[in-house]
């Protein structure tokens, strides 16, 4: 029972970090070029609500913008003396995969229009560990998986596919079907809260 809530912090510990991340990509995306002294004050209106203290607060997202750019997302310049952020192309790509995410939780509040879209991928066992990450990706965005290699989802979600196959540099090994008709698909329609 201990480790079940040893399991719950990490992932709410997960969540926040993800969460700050998305907020400097977004006030950097959103400004073009941010004067590093300026990241905590513009991530605090980014995210709306203030996480816990806000000095720790500030100092965790200075500390994000450094793994940002240790990941390639941003990159570090200097001007007059003073340090300032701007997103790259790689940073870009992984805040327009990020809004797609946030677009597929937004569209199962709307009417399903009567197809499924199927993912299905065939991905070398040299590139294991992408399609590992695929699989993560998509269980986390609510892809139900119907067998080894193939998931399904009720929604649009051919941008969010495009941009994942981008991501992952995996075009030509993911195919993306919208489809009428599943076999027996109660169970699935079931899952998805649509009966």
């Amino acid at each position: 029972m201990r480790d079940m809530g040893n399991i719950e912090l990490y992932v709410k510990k997960q969540r926040t970090r993800r969460n700050i991340q998305q907020a400097v990509l977004s006030a950097i995306a959103v400004t073009g070029i941010l004067a590093l002294a300026m990241v905590a004050p513009n991530v605090i209106g980014a995210m709306g609500r203030i996480i816990g203290d806000k000095y720790k607060f500030g100092y965790r997202a200075r500390t994000v913008a450094g793994r940002l750019a240790k990941k390639g997302l941003v990159e570090f310049l200097e001007k007059d003396g003073k340090k300032y952020l701007r997103i790259t192309e790689k940073g870009r790509h992984a805040l327009a995969l990020e809004t797609e995410k946030a677009a597929l939780r937004d569209q199962r509040k709307r009417r399903w229009d009567g197809q499924y879209r199927l993912v299905m991928f065939d991905v070398p066992e040299k590139r294991k560990s992408v399609r590992n990450r695929l699989r993560a990706i998509m269980h986390g965005c609510g892809f139900l998986r119907i067998q080894d290699s193939v998931w399904v989802y009720p929604y649009d979600c051919e941008e969010f596919v495009t941009l994942l196959k981008a991501e992952l540099r995996i075009g030509k090994d993911v195919l993306y079907v919208v489809v009428e008709c599943i076999e027996n698909d109660r169970w699935i329609k079931k899952h998805f809260r649509l009966v």
